[in-house]
């Protein structure tokens, strides 16, 4: 198995593009899995510059409807005609909105896909041989606190917090993809029913908003519950934060950036 960072907010390569979003290829003896598509084409052409070809991936996995994770699947449609996309259905139907700063639509412009295309997930299964996905994640630990900025606008109008229903997160031989981890990292690991030694993603924890305590708490809580597992993170994790974390956990908690490759 490897993984390779394609687009990220951070990147150590001056020929890598960054955008705020994510995008990781991940590739296994029998998939090329495209996890999240950034915001834009940033990917495509940071693909290219890196020689990795997106034309013979297998699938596409969307963690959730926000633009920064599902803004880029329609450029990568115009160059590959075969993957199945991975998707909850709710990710496809809502409609997204952030108040950070002033309101704006976080809302994702999805292209047209055919249904054989379509793989939409309304509950925690196999995909096919070695892929599975967990959906529906319980809310039973803390949630990251910069949810309470974003919003869904219901059918009148309104605007409602998220619960983050069309958040997702994909399983291959024992690495776990949390997108963004709107439902907080612990609440994905017990949602997943299968044992976990890698988790790639962002942890949406955002500087300045949860409390010190709280970021060394939780770090604690996966150092205890999570002794053997490898926690990879950027995109949504703050600085501070990933620091914070990194004492408490310092063999655990690495970072990545555009153009990362992990084998």
């Amino acid at each position: 198995m490897t993984w390779t960072v394609i687009s990220d907010n951070r990147s150590n390569n001056p020929e890598l593009e960054t955008e705020h979003g994510l995008s990781i290829l991940l590739q296994t003896e029998r998939y090329k899995i495209l996890l999240d598509t950034g915001a834009s084409d940033v990917f495509m052409r940071n693909a290219e510059q890196m020689g990795i070809n997106l034309s013979d991936v297998d699938y596409v996995f969307i963690s959730h409807g926000h633009s920064d994770h599902a803004g880029g699947l329609r450029y990568l449609l115009e160059h590959n005609q075969q993957a199945r996309i991975i998707v909850s259905p709710d990710a496809m139907s809502g409609k997204f909105f952030s108040k950070r700063g002033n309101l704006h639509s976080i809302t994702t412009e999805w292209p047209e896909i055919s249904n054989d295309r379509l793989i939409l997930i309304d509950h925690t299964c196999e995909i096919a041989g070695g892929i599975q996905v967990t959906a529906h994640i319980s809310q039973t630990h803390p949630m990251p606190k910069g949810n309470l900025n974003l919003y869904v606008q219901d059918a009148n109008g309104g605007f409602v917090h998220d619960d983050f229903s069309h958040e997702i997160a994909l399983y291959v031989d024992g690495l776990l993809f949390t997108g963004c981890a709107h439902n907080g990292l612990e609440n994905i690991l017990a949602a997943c029913p299968w044992p976990v030694h890698t988790v790639v993603g962002g942890f949406h924890l955002l500087d300045g908003l949860q409390s010190d305590e709280e970021i060394v708490a939780l770090a604690q809580r996966l150092k205890t519950d999570y002794p053997q597992t490898q926690f990879y993170t950027s995109h949504c994790t703050g600085n501070h934060v990933f620091e914070l974390m990194q004492t408490i956990m310092p063999t655990q908690l690495h970072p990545f950036t555009c153009g990362t490759v992990i084998k």
